[in-house]
């Protein structure tokens, strides 16, 4: 037991950061609550199809299912799984730096447990925590696979690729990089051995083409709200080392955003660039270990850069075990004792610091967009039997965990159907292929007849006196005020740069308000979050025109 002190000390410091403030009162936001409803849904009624609707792939749905089915479908033990492959992770570092020496495997372990990064996704209801582990697995059993190339390694090195490729629908970017890797130290001398490996791969790549097919081909705006900048690049390391995260969503384009949090977010950062850098001289391995990372990391700054997908930093965290593994490394070769220990210490502090002091460290960062605000929001909001609730953004589908909406009449204008409401005889197909020419004049103007007339049908004929109306807003996508949003529209630079469901969103609350300000009374408002609750009552029976 002694000897093995030292890993089970890391593992149970891993688990009691990832475990700090692990209810998020707030609940499950976006993503969290997608990942909730696929899970929830059963194999015979929708499962399948569930899944393509969604931009990634299936295990880690059935893996928060198999949960759910023994355990309940309560936040704490959704957050709980991801936790689980948190903390096992922890080991499976230990065990890839001890391929190269004993400390390199405890400093691996130990980025690990205090990785602000991997400990925010240990607490989110994603994928993005045991996608780690497997790429952390895959990346072991790659080098044991060089090292020793036995049966069993190949057989666990093709297992963890798949079950990559399996998780995360762009994953097939660090899976080909790192067969190639593979085959460049084995081809010689396995060339048998290489040639089935990446049959297997292919072969299982081409029974979940169907879905890969139906993933990539699926219209949706999950994607149109950011851009790529240079920054982002930077924010991949301060991400991944330092305990700042910042494009966890979205990044500004300034990387001095924040000047009070420089030192924390670039010492770290810049102590493991440079023991990156240091484990690339005179080391082959190392070097063709970090072109698999680069390679990954270029193509999808090209897919970026191409409106493709949003550079967000969890997308690449398939490098990360490959990153960590390159700073430790680089540690352990500093030949002076004194410099070493000083970097691990500094890095420890400031790291660990962070965690424990700051209010939005990675444990404490509130989730703003939780979907429980909405149902505290209404529950707030005084409303009646038969009132009417009119959700911007989401249905109503996405606060059912929280709020029961039987007793109520709802409207959403959300990201499937807002085309129906801003203009006529403008289909989806329509509005994902060029909806910036076409909605460019509708949001520099402020009177909308077709708008106009929409909320008059859903809205106001169907309210009798003393009926409410409560607006539900998502100001973290409708931040834009109307002289603002006239005058992007009017700048063409400016309005290319700006994301259009922004844009589309920011228009439709303006809108609304200004509209029901004519022809309602304003009884309520409510903010919380990152979310609004707009009351509006109609206090006579006089028709609107």
């Amino acid at each position: 037991m002694k000897k093995h002190s030292g890993i089970l000390g890391i593992i149970i410091l891993g688990l009691i950061l990832r475990l700090i403030c692990i209810n998020k009162t707030d609940g499950l936001w976006n993503d969290e609550y997608v990942s909730y409803m696929i899970a929830a849904t059963p194999f015979s009624n929708g499962f399948v199809d569930a899944v393509k609707s969604q931009c990634h792939m299936p295990f880690y749905y059935l893996y928060l299912k198999f949960f759910m089915t023994l355990f309940g479908q309560s936040d704490i033990l959704l957050r709980l799984t991801s936790v689980i492959a948190g903390v096992i992770a922890i080991p499976v570092m230990y065990f890839i730096g001890k391929e190269k020496d004993e400390i390199t495997g405890y400093l691996c372990a130990g980025f690990t447990a205090i990785s602000s990064f991997l400990i925010y996704y240990s607490q989110e209801v994603r994928l993005y925590s045991i996608l780690f582990l497997f790429s952390a697995a895959a990346l072991l059993y790659t080098i044991r696979a060089i090292k020793f190339p036995v049966k069993k390694n190949f057989i666990l090195c093709v297992l963890f690729n798949f079950l990559i490729l399996f998780t995360h629908t762009i994953g097939f970017v660090f899976v080909f990089f790192n067969l190639i890797f593979l085959s460049i130290n084995l081809y010689n001398r396995f060339a048998d051995a290489i040639k089935k490996i990446w049959i297997t791969i292919f072969a299982c790549g081409l029974l979940l083409s169907p879905i890969v097919i139906r993933i990539f081909t699926a219209q949706t705006f999950s994607q149109w709200w950011g851009h790529f900048s240079a920054a982002k690049i930077v924010f991949l390391f301060t991400d991944y080392f330092s305990p700042v995260l910042t494009n966890l969503t979205n990044s500004p384009d300034n990387i001095f955003y924040m000047p009070k949090l420089a030192m924390y977010m670039f010492i770290p950062a810049l102590i493991a660039i440079f023991c990156i850098i240091k484990s690339l001289i005179k080391n082959k391995f190392n070097l063709q270990l970090f072109a698999v990372t680069v390679l990954t990391t270029l193509v999808l700054v090209i897919a970026s850069v191409s409106g493709k997908l949003v550079f967000i930093t969890k997308y690449s965290i398939e490098i990360y075990p490959v990153l960590i593994y390159l700073a430790c490394s680089g540690l352990t070769s500093i030949n002076k004792k004194w410099l070493k220990n000083t970097l691990i210490i500094i890095y420890c502090i400031i790291s660990v610091w962070y965690i424990i002091k700051f209010p939005y460290s990675a444990p404490k960062m509130r989730r703003a967009e939780g979907h429980k605000i909405v149902a505290d929001l209404l529950g707030n909001a005084g409303l009646k039997k038969g009132d009417i609730i009119l959700l911007q953004y989401y249905d109503q589908n996405r606060f059912l965990k929280y709020f029961d909406f039987s007793d109520y009449r709802v409207v959403s204008m959300n990201k499937g159907n807002f085309q129906n409401y801003l203009s006529e005889n403008h289909s989806y197909r329509d509005v994902f292929t060029n909806g910036k020419n076409l909605y460019k004049n509708i949001f520099s103007n402020y009177r909308n007849a077709y708008f106009e007339n929409k909320l008059k049908q859903n809205i106001y004929d169907k309210l009798e006196a003393g009926q409410s109306v409560a607006i539900i807003v998502l100001n973290s996508v409708s931040f834009i005020n109307p002289e603002a949003l006239a005058a992007t529209a009017q700048n063409q630079t400016l309005y290319e740069k700006q994301p259009l469901l922004f844009m589309v969103f920011s228009y439709l609350k303006n809108k609304t308000f200004l509209d029901m300000s004519e022809n309602l009374t304003l009884t309520r408002v409510e903010q919380k979050g990152s979310w609004t609750a707009i009351k509006f009552t109609k206090l006579n029976n006089r028709s609107h025109n």
